[in-house]
């Protein structure tokens, strides 16, 4: 499960999986446990805007806190999600 960052933000750690490299650019957020179930994700477009699938345990003020991290960071983030997956960002057309 590959972490975009080794740290947290706003609690939380910034990751995807092998199995979500078919879908296009996006964002998982969640605790230590790192599941699925219980995570935000947000897909990403090239502008570095994001739009929240799902808010898992989120609040209002930490789903805008990861939105503003992920916007700032999204290039960093692409790099690394761009090694296990073609998909591009939300939005592109192929």
């Amino acid at each position: 499960m590959p972490k975009y960052f080794d740290f947290k933000v706003c609690g939380y750690y910034l990751y995807f999986t092998a199995h979500c490299i078919v879908e296009c650019m996006h964002v998982h957020a969640s605790d230590a446990k790192l599941t699925e179930g219980g995570s935000a994700k947000f897909f990403v477009k090239s502008n570095g805007d994001s739009v929240m699938q799902h808010r898992g345990s989120l609040s209002e003020r930490e789903a805008r806190i990861i939105q503003r991290f992920i916007k700032a960071n999204y290039r960093e983030m692409y790099l690394s999600w761009s090694t296990m997956s073609d998909e591009g960002f939300y939005g592109d057309e192929k």
